[in-house]
């Protein structure tokens, strides 16, 4: 789900829904609620979006009001681009939701400066989300993803087809490495007189299919500085790396463009990886994250997807966008049982079934027939098949080599990645290395992770 647009989250919950709509046919909603009743406990529950999200969200919010009678909770809508800033104007005003949606690049920040409680609401639970979805602050645990992402390697299967070449692996253990990922791009990348890069008379100006788009969208890029054995930052989340091993992967990423002539000129201003590549149809290979799943359904392109390759060793990155509770609420324990409630994949199949999210709970990996029902029983999948989905996905995600993103431990990632997306286009047209961009903007960077700009 991070980095999703808009679209993808009203049909997130239009699907969630249904789900629970599904579910409350199994209550007694003859005569369902439509007015708060005077004795419940009342609950905001914040989100951003379009307002058709805000109805969405109610007609679910309605199902929970109905299914017990305690609590009665409202929505509140804020559009996406402002919802951080209206929170933080609420909070000045003491006057926060009770909870709701958080960016995932704020939580730890804001957990810090005392804007969401560090409530652990599954504390006790005999079934918790997967530890590399958890928010946790000095070992605190902030809030959970409600969805589980990882990323993966698209494909376009004729476009593999026609050059006589072999799909790309699909399991951790046979990906390719990072030579091995350029050669088969090399192959896939033609010019207009069908030419591949490297051969005599090769036009890179006249470029009409490329081999691969790496998504530099800058919290993506991080995996690749995993892979290459570096960090961007230290373990505790307290202060900035960004050591030579990521400014080299970094380096890497943008030379598949600069140098090797495989990849199209991606400027990084927006997340916008999957539909301008292979919803393009000119690119063979593009990196996206697994709810890409979603849009994939849309296209009129037979597409497949294995793993990502690797530098010098294995790595994938978690990511899901959380939900918590704000401070100032007086209700905690009650805001916890509905996120509970609301993170259960149970009660939001919908989005998984349809390829949005992977489930945010483990045992929805380790069971079978839990990975049945959301994998193998499930008619989007058929098109991978949902065999190469297992192992790229469902396997790969609680993979020990797959870690969480820095922002489930670092604060203030949304001040940094503004920063790099700013800086680094000068190394993705070529004008700098990144050595250099690192180097001119490392005060920014350090001065972003205490919270000082």
């Amino acid at each position: 789900m991070r980095r999703k647009s808009k679209l993808i989250a009203l049909m997130s919950m239009t699907f969630l829904l249904f789900a629970l709509i599904a579910c409350a046919e199994t209550a007694d909603t003859s005569e369902p609620l439509t007015e708060s009743p005077p004795d419940r406990i009342q609950l905001v529950f914040s989100l951003w979006g379009d307002p058709a999200e805000l109805d969405t969200t109610q007609e679910a919010l309605n199902i929970y009001n109905n299914l017990q009678d305690e609590v009665w909770v409202t929505a509140i809508q804020i559009a996406q681009e402002e919802y951080a800033e209206r929170l933080l104007t609420m909070a000045s005003g003491g006057n926060l939701p009770d909870c709701g949606m958080v960016d995932e690049r704020t939580t730890i920040g804001w957990a810090r400066e005392g804007l969401l409680l560090q409530y652990d609401i599954y504390a006790g639970q005999p079934i918790k989300p997967k530890d590399g979805i958890t928010f946790r602050d000095g070992g605190e645990v902030v809030a959970y993803s409600v969805a589980s992402e990882i990323l993966a390697l698209w494909f376009n299967k004729d476009m593999f087809d026609e050059a006589g070449i072999d799909h790309p692996p699909v399991t951790i253990d046979t990906a390719w490495s990072w030579d091995e990922f350029i050669e088969v791009a090399r192959q896939l990348t033609f010019d207009s007189n069908g030419r591949n890069p490297g051969d005599s008379g090769f036009d890179k100006n006249n470029i009409v299919q490329y081999g691969v788009y790496v998504n530099q969208w800058a919290w993506q890029l991080e995996v690749w500085v995993l892979s290459n054995g570096g960090r961007w930052y230290s373990q505790d989340g307290t202060s900035i790396v960004f050591d030579d091993a990521a400014i080299e992967a970094m380096q890497m990423v943008y030379d598949l463009h600069l140098v090797h002539n495989v990849a199209p000129y991606n400027s990084a201003q927006t997340d916008n990886g999957f539909h301008d590549s292979l919803g393009e149809g000119n690119v063979a290979m593009a990196t996206d994250g697994q709810w890409a799943t979603g849009f994939a359904s849309s296209l009129d392109i037979d597409y497949g997807v294995g793993v990502l390759p690797y530098m010098k060793q294995q790595a994938n990155i978690t990511a899901g966008g959380p939900v918590g509770i704000f401070a100032g609420t007086a209700h905690p324990e009650a805001a916890a049982d509905f996120l509970r409630w609301y993170s259960d994949p149970e009660n939001n199949f919908g989005p998984i079934v349809d390829g949005w999210w992977m489930p945010n709970m483990m045992n929805w990996f380790t069971d079978e027939s839990l990975l049945a029902r959301w994998i193998d029983d499930v008619p989007i999948r058929a098109r991978i098949p949902a065999s190469s989905y297992r192992t790229a996905m469902a396997d790969v995600a609680i993979h020990p080599s797959t870690q969480p993103t820095g922002w489930y431990y670092t604060p203030n990632t949304d001040h940094i990645d503004r920063i790099l997306i700013s800086a680094l286009v000068e190394a993705i047209n070529g004008n700098k290395t990144v050595k250099e961009v690192i180097e001119e903007v490392r005060p920014q960077l350090e001065a972003a992770i205490r919270g000082l700009i």
